[in-house]
């Protein structure tokens, strides 16, 4: 359920994608730092833009360094030095691959999730001392989510998003205090963010999910004549791309609302377009192939 909150590379200025890759390398050296060389493997780009969301609202000047990465070794990369937002986000990022990992076992007793959920167990121990009741909340929630997907004991995708909607505006909003005039707007950007990831992850996996009768929300709520895939996706896209777009909405109007003092036009490129590029890519209407991923 992760790495669909990236920018849009087409739109996107160079020294605001040298800036985004800048943060991601940052966020893998402090995964290292932190936590250790294994749990990098679960890095991921939301993750990234929590780092650059939270680091925007500081007064602290971004810090680079050059540095050799072990996945580019030629060359020095430019690095975010370590930052508190960036510990922060770390932190995020391999608290939700344990918890996902641990899903996945609970559902398909996937052997490969059991192994690397054992591994990364070892180095989530380091995360309890700073931000122990941060990750008990983050277990609630996401055992909740769980539960009403095992349980199928929902009756809306309003209702099914709303545990992760609710952990996402969580996140967002935790790391600054209450009284901060910024509190409420990033747990409402957060929400609607959560929900938005939740919906387009049930989208993206809707066609496999339904050839290996796995459950997926939207084939639950939204199929209960069980029609084919095909005819599902006719009968149902523009309801889904309309949700999907009001909640990018609502979330490119709350981060007008925010203080924002710096990695503003980054910020913007990934809730602007970096959202419905995202989109344009899982309904298959793209003009043409972006190629990878940032």
């Amino acid at each position: 359920m992760f790495g669909y909150v990236t920018p849009c590379k087409m739109e996107l200025k160079i020294k605001d994608y040298e800036k985004f890759k800048a943060y991601y390398c940052g966020l893998c050296k402090t995964i290292k730092s932190n936590y250790g060389n294994l749990p990098r493997g679960v890095l991921n780009y939301d993750m990234t833009f929590l780092a650059i969301l939270l680091h925007s609202l500081d007064n602290d000047n971004p810090s680079y360094v050059k540095e050799h990465c072990i996945v580019h070794p030629i060359g020095k990369k430019v690095i975010m030095v370590k930052n508190s937002p960036l510990e922060y986000a770390a932190f995020c990022n391999i608290t939700l691959a344990y918890y996902k990992l641990l899903d996945n076992v609970a559902d398909d007793n996937s052997i490969k999730s059991k192994i690397l959920s054992t591994f990364l167990k070892r180095y989530i121990k380091k995360s309890c001392e700073k931000f122990g009741n941060k990750m008990e909340h983050m277990e609630k929630k996401l055992s909740e989510l769980y539960d009403l997907e095992k349980n199928k004991s929902f009756v809306s995708l309003d209702e099914i998003s709303h545990p992760f909607a609710e952990l996402t505006g969580y996140i967002l909003s935790s790391y600054v205090t209450e009284g901060d005039i910024n509190n409420t707007i990033l747990y409402n950007l957060g929400y609607n963010l959560g929900k938005w990831i939740y919906i387009i992850d049930a989208w993206d996996d809707l066609k496999e999910d339904m050839k290996e009768q796995k459950f997926n929300p939207i084939n639950f709520i939204l199929n209960k004549n069980n029609k084919t895939y095909d005819d599902l996706k006719r009968d149902v896209s523009e309801r889904i791309d309309f949700i999907l777009t009001m909640c990018g909405t609502h979330c490119l109007n709350y981060l007008n609302e925010l203080q924002i003092k710096k990695n503003e036009e980054l910020l913007y490129n990934i809730l602007q377009y970096g959202l419905m590029e995202k989109m344009d890519k899982t309904f298959k209407r793209s003009d043409f192939n972006y190629g990878k991923s940032i």
